[in-house]
Parts: C-alpha cells; structure tokens; sequence
C-alpha cells in the first residue's frame, strides 16, 4: 500500500475517514494533463471526454458501448432511471430508508411514492421477504440499493420483479466494481444509477453521475430526458431538465477508470486486514460467499457507538455515521414514510453503525493504529 497518510495543518497526523484528495495526488500529473487537454479544447459540454468516458464505463461494466450516459449527479442518475421506465405520478416504488436521502429524494422528485422497508441486518441491504410483502396493485419498481459497496440479493429481487412484473433498479452509487456471482453489479436489473461524488470509488472532482442500461434505447431516452426532453436542439419533445457531466469532470473520471479494481484490491486488503484485527471486539462486515464488495466504506457496529467515535476522534482517527438518522426519521418525511418503530433493524443500526478509515492510499501503519485504538476501547 501507499505510505501516504494526512496531516492536519498545523496539528498532530491525524487519520481521516476519506481522503480523495489522495486519489489527486496519486495522479497528479496526468491529471493535470487532461484538465489542460480539455481546457485547452474549448468545449466543455457534451464533448469528446464525454463521450469517451461513456464509452470506456459502460465496457468496463460488460455493457454495449453506448450503454452509459453521464448525468449531474448520482441523485439524477436514478431520477432519469425511473423517468426513463415511465414510472412517476400514481406508482409506487420499494426501496429502503439506510440510504442516503438522495435514493429517496430522487423516487419523489420523479414523481412516484416512496415506499420504505426494512434491512437484512447483516448486510444493511433491502431485506428481499420485505420487500415482496410490500408489493401492491400500485408498486412499479424496487430500488435495489448496494449500500457500503455490497451487492444486494439480486437473484431474490430479480425473482420478486418477475413475479410481480416490477422494475428492478440498481443504485450503485457505493458499488463501483462489486460483484454478484461475478458480474458486475450495475448489469442486473432493466437500469442502474452510479454516482461520481469525489469520494466514491471512482470520483470525480465535483458532482457527476451516470444512468447504465443493456437496452440501449433506455439511455437514449436518458440523454433526451437530461437535456430538456430535446430530440432536435431547442426543441423539446419530452418535459426533461438539465443534467450533464462536464467535460472537465469526464476527463478526470478517464485518468481514474483504468485504476480502478487496482483500487478496489486495495480497500479489500484494508477491509481483510481490519475484520481480521477487530474480530471479537466490534461487529465486522458480513460478506456473503456469492458477493464481493466493493468496499466503499467499512462499517461495524457496536453497542455503544457515540463513545467509541469520541475515542477515536482523541485518538486523531476520522470517522463517520452513514447514516445517524433514518430517512423516514428525518422531519422532511418523519409520519408520511413511517415512523419510530416501523423499520426496526434500520432504526438499531442508525443507533450503532461507525464508518473506520478507508480509502486506497491509506498506509498500513494508519491501518494498525486504527486497529489498536478500537481494540484499546
């Protein structure tokens, strides 16, 4: 692993939860050259980085070239992957409240109704038995997402969304480069969503995102929908909106594209080596045998998570809780989307989740201190 560690300025070393700084560092120089590649090119929107990132993405994942279409951001990403599948106003659409709002935010923005259910509390994934008993005459779609890099149980959702004629949708916002039985996440379900928020596996310098499909013709509509609904410039056929990737963005997220599994080795070798050193100690991540994560974050769990996080923080060691507050929790849908007791493994793991350090270029030595200051706890 790398040696680079971070240093609070003018402080002690201190080890933060995430560093995509480092990532820039890493590769600064080619870096730097593709921002002055695209700078110097004068076209900014929908250019040749664009298209080529799209391109190199979408093979990346198995898929036909003109499979991927970049977005804004994660959140429209799975926006334009509903509107794409006509599901809005009237439709319900399964999904789960551990997430990041924006799973949630973006289901209502499209139109359609939230409706949430419970986790696997193993794997902090949709519990699939839950979410078929939630299935109603209304429900178009489950909203699959692969929280902290794990792939949910596709092959249990796949079978629900046959059943009962469903959309199945994937959010791999934290799942670049995990596996389900081997394939890559992203390829299962009719559309799938990604996010390039720079602290993602693959991330961008700013907000980014990319809707990917195997019907081609479902990422036309996505490029349509995300510039005005256009089918002729200025012209718009379909009610749409703005969401492009930049150029400059692109460019960067195609330095990043080719280092990609070597990085997500990386995260696997901290996450092996952390499970190894805390087992007993704290609750470690399950992994079940037919998934690979992709290890976005590495979450454990422990009954008394405030004080062990105040301890580390004395300790010079970052982290965060993703996420403190469930969504149908939080004032914006507290009573409409649920309430205190409805989501009860989703509401015990908002109580107990702590996200360690992790990201590739975490030093093995940061790694042991981690280590020695949960198991001194």
């Amino acid at each position: 692993m790398s040696p680079m560690s971070s240093t609070q300025p003018g402080s002690r070393p201190f080890i933060p939860q995430a560093n995509p700084g480092a990532s820039y560092t890493t590769r600064r120089a080619a870096i730097d050259a593709a921002l002055q590649q695209t700078l110097a090119s004068g076209w900014y929107i929908h250019g040749e980085q664009g298209r080529a990132f799209e391109a190199e993405f979408a093979q990346w994942l198995g898929l036909p070239a003109t499979g991927a279409a970049g977005v804004g951001s994660g959140t429209d990403a799975v926006e334009l992957a509903l509107r794409a599948l006509h599901i809005g106003p009237g439709d319900e659409v399964i999904t789960v409240a551990h997430t990041a709002v924006a799973t949630v935010a973006a289901i209502e923005r499209a139109g359609a109704q939230p409706v949430l259910v419970d986790i696997d509390p193993l794997t902090f994934t949709i519990d699939p038995q839950l979410a078929a008993a939630a299935v109603t005459p209304r429900t178009r779609a489950i909203v699959a997402v692969h929280l902290y890099g794990l792939p949910a149980d596709l092959s249990a959702l796949l079978a629900i969304a046959e059943r009962h004629t469903l959309a199945l949708i994937e959010d791999c916002a934290q799942a670049h480069g995990a596996t389900y039985h081997g394939q890559r996440v992203g390829t299962f379900g009719q559309i799938a969503a990604f996010s390039f928020y720079p602290t993602k596996n693959l991330g961008a310098f700013g907000d980014g995102g990319a809707v990917v499909s195997a019907d081609t013709a479902r990422i036309d509509t996505v490029r349509q929908l995300a510039e005005y609904g256009w089918r002729e410039r200025y012209i718009s056929a379909a009610p749409g909106f703005n969401s492009r990737l930049d150029e400059v963005q692109a460019a960067i997220l195609r330095v990043k594209l080719p280092d990609l599994d070597r990085d997500n080795g990386q995260r696997a070798a901290i996450a092996s080596r952390y499970s190894a050193g805390l087992a007993g100690c704290v609750t470690v991540p399950t992994v079940p045998p037919d998934r690979q994560s992709a290890f976005h974050l590495y979450v454990i769990r422990h009954s008394d998570r405030d004080r062990l996080q105040t301890h580390l923080k004395a300790q010079g060691i970052g982290t965060a809780i993703q996420y403190p507050v469930p969504i149908h929790l939080q004032a914006a849908y507290r009573g409409r989307l649920g309430d205190s007791g409805s989501l009860p493994h989703t509401e015990q793991a908002a109580r107990e989740i702590l996200s360690l350090p992790l990201f590739p270029e975490l030093a093995d030595s940061d790694v042991d201190a981690v280590i020695e200051a949960v198991r001194a706890f």
